[in-house]
């Protein structure tokens, strides 16, 4: 994903667009290697050295997504926000007044980067297209490099002019879960004695909240009402049928549901048996 990203920045500072605007830069090579003193480019370059890869605590996020579909829900964890940061460097060949030249190079990348707060979708490549959020982009990024000659020092190579680029992409780091639906979640409540985790058994009552699927001709049935009779208790289901109502003690209970003018009484016990659900079809 790392590489898609180098890819993305070629493609934003090598945009046909720009070169009306900035000719040099148009016409310069962009590389990714390491600028060390055997770094000796045959053409006119800008190169774009990743130095610095950490997470973005900032934009870091625990919330994680759930899909549910026929029956599953697959559970997402929030993606790792990734920080990368490239050293900037113009390197000129030929012609005359080489070192206007590679300062007129920087200026064109310094300005072409920061006329992008965030990386255009048109210009992300491999898995980076359509990640959201958008790629923010930090140009000139003032702490990464706070002792310029040192960075030169430890690459084996004489200090020159530069700047630091950095973009924050999103990596997934880890792989989903699926896991069936929940179909019924008990919550006990009860005193709990003294000094002890345990409940006090006489005081102990189980509540149950149930989940189920309204669906209509085989396919999900949104904004239906789903009410339990005579208990006061309703929800309404999303968008893909589903629908979550509770919290009620345990026996036989009669569900109903409303869709218009179109209604459907289903006899059910809470907790239902193992192999069964509350699902109802229209």
């Amino acid at each position: 994903m790392i590489r898609d990203l180098s890819e993305t920045l070629r493609a934003v500072l090598s945009d046909p667009t720009l070169s009306a605007k900035y000719p040099e830069l148009a016409a310069a090579l962009i590389v990714f290697d390491r600028p060390d003193e055997n770094f000796k480019p045959a053409q006119t370059s800008v190169d774009l050295f990743l130095f610095d890869v950490r997470e973005n605590f900032e934009l870091r996020s625990n919330d994680p997504m759930i899909v549910r579909n026929n029956g599953q829900s697959v559970t997402y964890s929030a993606p790792v926000r990734a920080a990368c940061t490239y050293l900037v460097t113009a390197w000129p060949v030929g012609g005359t007044d080489v070192v206007l030249q590679e300062q007129r190079l920087l200026s064109q990348v310094f300005q072409v980067m920061h006329g992008y707060p965030k990386i255009p979708n048109a210009f992300l490549k491999g898995k980076l297209a359509g990640q959201a959020p958008a790629l923010p982009v930090l140009a000139t990024h003032p702490d990464e490099l706070k002792n310029p000659a040192e960075f030169w020092t430890a690459i084996g190579n004489k200090m020159r002019p530069s700047l630091t680029v950095m973009v924050t992409i999103s990596m997934d780091v880890f792989d989903p879960t699926t896991a069936p639906i929940v179909k019924t979640a008990e919550v006990r409540l009860g005193e709990r004695a003294e000094d002890d985790e345990l409940l006090i058994t006489d005081t102990v009552q189980d509540f149950f909240r149930i989940g189920g699927k309204v669906t209509s001709s085989g396919n999900p049935l949104g904004g239906a009402t789903v009410s339990l009779v005579n208990t006061g208790l309703a929800s309404r289901t999303d968008s893909d049928g589903l629908y979550v109502i509770g919290a009620v003690q345990g026996g036989p209970y009669v569900l109903q549901v409303q869709s218009g003018a179109t209604s459907k009484q289903v006899n059910i016990t809470i907790p239902t048996k193992p192999g069964s659900n509350y699902d109802v079809q229209m």
